[in-house]
């Protein structure tokens, strides 16, 4: 054989080997991936923990009277949490305030009925109701303008917004009119 036949075969046979996966490099790779991954989730956990934390001067959430009185308005939706009053991101997480989760609102004469399959049910009474108002957006959730029912009420030293989305958003109007006509008139009685 020729030197020029050597090397056209040489070349030929370089062409037909496949490039060998070097599996050590990807494992250690993905694995290195997967321990971010967890590190990330678990500086994320520590945050919210440190948030409720410092929020830990927030009293206890009442809870329904044995007798609320009669339903004026209910609604079903989405809780979408609860902020300090007048600052959209500024989330409130102490006593399960932060959980997003379904929601069962119920208007009665003594208040606002919050019922959260899965989450802690809370009421505020209608002396502690400070607001409602239609509006786009509360931490972490963004909808288009009157998207979302926010109901500004009054817990201990803090004013506090809660954010609520109806499965049917034309519901929220006559939610603001009624809580604010409800309001207005606890607020001339005192």
């Amino acid at each position: 054989m020729t030197p020029v036949t050597l090397l056209a075969a040489s070349l030929a046979a370089e062409k037909k080997s496949a490039q060998v996966t070097d599996w050590a490099a990807r494992v250690g790779w993905l694995v290195g991936l997967a321990l971010f991954v967890a590190l990330v989730y678990w500086l994320m956990r520590e945050g919210w923990k440190w948030r409720g934390t410092l929020q830990g001067d927030i009293p206890d959430l009442p809870t329904a009277p044995e007798d609320p009185g009669e339903a004026r308005l209910t609604m079903s939706g989405r809780y979408h949490g609860s902020t300090t009053a007048g600052q959209w991101l500024d989330r409130i997480v102490a006593h399960g305030l932060g959980t997003r989760s379904r929601v069962e609102l119920t208007l009665t004469d003594a208040g606002l009925d919050v019922v959260r399959p899965g989450a802690s049910d809370f009421f505020v009474p209608l002396a502690q109701l400070r607001e409602a108002r239609l509006d786009k957006g509360i931490a972490g959730k963004v909808l288009t303008e009157g998207g979302l029912l926010v109901v500004t009420w009054a817990h201990g030293e803090r004013l506090i917004d809660s954010g609520f989305r109806s499965d049917h958003a034309a519901e929220h109007t006559e939610w603001v009119g009624t809580l604010n006509q409800m309001i207005n008139k606890t607020e001339g009685a005192r």
